[in-house]
């Protein structure tokens, strides 16, 4: 069985008193997830989950901390012949410090702010929920002055 080492972020902002994320839809496929994406040789996670987040949202920031690391395999159905893969990706907390959500690359269709309650309701996979769940946790302890629960966004908070 192939093996990929990957990294990713949960990116938040605080609007109006309300913790923000962001989800990404890649392209084909209709699901809302988590920016990651394979640690290069000789890449600290660290880099790799701000250089992938950075590659796929068009946004930047500053690390917070680590999440936790989540492990699942997955069918290459685009391999020929498919093979199943055992994926390890350790996720961080972001602050989201710059950027445009409009200038992700070309392998995610949409990248969107949403509510962190909307968010892990939206996002498809189960690991990646747990993952969002625990940033909750996270950023409710270190932004004690602000609301987790769903909000309206603001027209400018969802952007493809």
């Amino acid at each position: 069985m192939k093996r990929e080492i990957s990294a990713g972020c949960v990116i938040y902002r605080i609007a109006g008193g309300n913790v923000m994320v962001v989800l990404i839809r890649p392209k084909d496929r209709d699901a809302w997830a988590l920016p990651k994406g394979l640690v290069e040789q000789g890449e600290a996670p660290e880099a790799a989950a701000e250089r992938e987040s950075r590659e796929e949202t068009g946004l930047s920031g500053r690390i917070i901390e680590k999440i936790d690391t989540i492990k699942y395999t997955y069918a290459a159905k685009w391999e020929n012949p498919p093979q199943r893969v055992f994926k390890i990706v350790t996720f961080f907390l972001m602050q989201c410090t710059s950027g445009d959500a409009g200038d992700h690359d070309r392998e995610v269709e949409a990248v969107e702010w949403r509510p962190i309650e909307d968010a892990i309701a939206e996002a498809r996979y189960s690991t990646e929920k747990q993952i969002l769940r625990k940033a909750r946790s996270l950023l409710q302890k270190l932004h004690s002055d602000v609301n987790s629960k769903p909000g309206k966004p603001a027209d400018n908070e969802k952007r493809s």
